[in-house]
């Protein structure tokens, strides 16, 4: 269709519903350079209304038929107005001897830069077959157009046209094709052309610092910024970034405090992309401190910046903090984008802020990111599937499979989701039904499936269920126990009083036994009074990890269940000498204006002194009704 459009001879006119009249033979010099002058203007400023007004004049005056800049100027002020039909016309209507390279590249350009690489590509073999030879302004859009479209081996194809006609090491064609090797993840063949390249700038030393710094190369990234240094070569805003985000990702809290150094001595502290990697930088060191400083300090945020801020709270595990910035960002009226969402129900999820989640859902609803039947097509998946996962981990169940029904597609996760949530909540039948639904489905189930079907066999004691899912698991589904499914199995048999078998499976299965495992079992004996096995697990447990103040809490329980207050004592002295310390108790309610949270011994509560009293009658009532707390 493409190929129709351009040679077709149907008239601009028509298009432009402007009526011509016979050109000029010889107009005037200054006409051409001031109607393409303000083209450009047209062009910059997106203004199409004006840009058709001296199409208009151009028709009339016949400089649209005749002169190549104009055509040029016409092409270029259409691509940047996205009318790239108009631009097609614009090139159809002039005459074979004024279609110059120029008209071409700047066709070519439109359409790659419009999203449209594979007409740009059709408008270079149109442009060869009219006899018209590229020049090293045709071969970054052509190089750009065929890496966008994956033609890898097309790239190499323009890498050799080059290369003879010896444009290789032109700055500008140079730079093209090192960088279109970095997205194709071709490192060597980029490396090789930018150690050839006599100059380099910022741009191009960039474009190496970020290439490698994508791919997960983050020895080279910092190699080629030291080189980068040592050519006299200073760092842009967009190095300092690309430096960060390598930090980032290996947690090097200390080089990225220099780096921070060094952006304020350049004055890059005030840019907010540099801000905003940096902000993430202290968040994957778990400094949510500093990146609250910096957060604080920026005189303009954008949405990276908040979105950066939420993940740095939620990565530091602090849900709570996270609620409380996302409040504040809805309240300046900050739009919410997809990996805005993404984080913020995790720490829905965390806290059971049942209402805060079904907020966002709303608002995903009412701004159009799910519509009904199409909500994966309008969304990304994986927002989906942590709506969904937020509704199991609060409970709500309907409102999952809601969620999950409404999906047209779906991925192991989604299911992963409805199956942990269903054994979560005691839905072992439930449950075990998705399981069999989802091996219908043909998707593959994988550990984590099968964490989830343990899982749910345990909480609802399907205890033959259970261990035959152990066994079948990698000879029908190929699916290896690990030490996880271990944990459930032992856990399920513990639950149902099956404390020998659970500790017959722990010294005999195939995989060492960590301390979650013994602290299963630990808490088993603890529920059943089986002291003298409880010793054995506690034993085993304080071995592997002392610190760890749950298995003192469950073995003294165990002694306190059983009369034995003297070794209670013996306990309580050993987590002094270890230096143990309990976890303070930490509870929290969701109400309206916000989460509540209570921690044992901290009256900071602003209303704890109507709250406290209460809670005192309620703890009267509850010991008079026999209850006896625990360690």
């Amino acid at each position: 269709m493409l190929k129709r459009t351009i040679f077709s001879k149907t008239p601009t006119s028509t298009l432009l519903n402007i009526s011509t009249s016979s050109p000029s033979a010889n107009p005037p010099y200054n006409i051409t350079t001031c109607i393409n002058a303000s083209l450009q203007q047209c062009a910059i400023n997106k203004n199409l209304k004006r840009g058709q007004q001296l199409h208009a004049r151009l028709l009339i005056t016949g400089l649209s038929s005749s002169s190549p800049s104009c055509t040029t100027s016409l092409i270029n002020m259409y691509a940047k107005c996205n009318q790239m039909n108009h631009a097609l016309l614009a090139l159809n209507s002039t005459a074979d001897y004024a279609r110059n390279v120029f008209a071409y590249n700047a066709l070519i350009s439109g359409f790659i830069l419009n999203g449209l690489p594979k007409d740009g590509l059709e408008v270079y073999e149109e442009m060869r077959l009219a006899g018209i030879f590229p020049d090293k302004y045709t071969f970054p859009c052509l190089i750009k157009g065929f890496c966008e479209v994956m033609e890898v081996f097309q790239v190499k194809k323009i890498h050799g046209l080059v290369f003879k006609l010896g444009l290789d090491l032109d700055m500008y064609v140079g730079s093209s094709l090192v960088s279109s090797y970095l997205k194709s993840e071709l490192m060597k063949e980029a490396r090789e052309l930018f150690d050839e390249m006599p100059e380099r700038d910022v741009v191009l030393w960039n474009s190496m610092v970020n290439g490698y710094a994508q791919i997960g190369q983050f020895d080279e990234a910092l190699r080629v910024c030291r080189e980068m240094s040592q050519e006299g070569v200073l760092m842009s805003k967009f190095t300092v970034s690309g430096v960060l985000s390598v930090f980032s990702v290996r947690g090097d809290f200390a080089n990225g405090r220099l780096v921070h150094g060094f952006m304020i001595k350049m004055g890059f502290d005030s840019c907010v992309s540099v801000c905003n990697a940096l902000i993430d930088m202290y968040g994957k060191c778990r400094r949510v401190v500093d990146a609250l400083e910096i957060f604080e300090k920026m005189n303009e945020k954008d949405i990276f910046s908040w979105n950066s801020i939420l993940s740095a709270n939620e990565h530091c595990c602090d849900h709570d903090g996270t609620l409380r910035l996302f409040d504040r960002m809805l309240g300046q009226g900050v739009q919410l984008d997809l990996v805005t969402i993404t984080t913020i129900l995790p720490a829905c999820s965390h806290l059971a802020a049942l209402v805060h989640g079904r907020e966002i859902h709303g608002y995903m609803i009412v701004n159009g990111f799910i519509k009904d039947g199409e909500s994966e097509n309008m969304y990304n998946l994986q927002t989906i599937n942590a709506l969904m996962d937020m509704y199991a981990k609060c409970g709500s169940m309907r409102d999952a499979e809601m969620v999950f029904y409404n999906m047209s597609n779906r991925d192991t996760a989604s299911w992963n989701i409805m199956i942990m949530g269903y054994g979560m909540h005691g839905y072992g039948n439930e449950a075990l039904y998705m399981f069999s639904d989802m091996c219908k489905s043909g998707l593959k189930p994988n550990e984590i499936t099968f964490v989830g079907v343990l899982l749910a066999c345990s909480h609802a004691g399907f205890i033959n269920q259970g261990s035959k899912f152990l066994v079948e698991m990698e000879l029908k589904h190929g699916v290896v126990p690990t030490i996880q499914h271990y944990t459930c199995v032992i856990d399920m048999l513990g639950r149902a009083g099956q404390l020998e078998e659970a500790y017959k499976l722990a010294v005999t299965m195939p995989i060492q036994a960590n301390p979650v495992v013994w602290r299963a079992l630990l808490a088993a004996c603890q529920l059943y009074g089986n002291v003298d096995l409880a010793e054995v697990a506690a034993q085993k447990v304080f071995e592997l990890n002392p610190a760890h103040c749950g298995n003192y809490v469950l073995m003294s329980n165990a002694y306190v269940a059983s009369g034995r207050y003297q070794e209670v004592l013996d306990i309580r002295h050993k987590m002094r000498q270890q230096d143990v310390k309990k976890t303070p108790g930490c509870s929290w309610i969701e109400l309206k204006n916000g989460m509540n949270t209570f921690i044992n011994g901290d009256r900071a509560h602003p209303e704890a002194r109507l709250i406290y009293p209460e809670l005192h009658l309620l703890a009267a009532h509850i010991h008079e009704h026999g209850y006896v707390p625990l360690l």
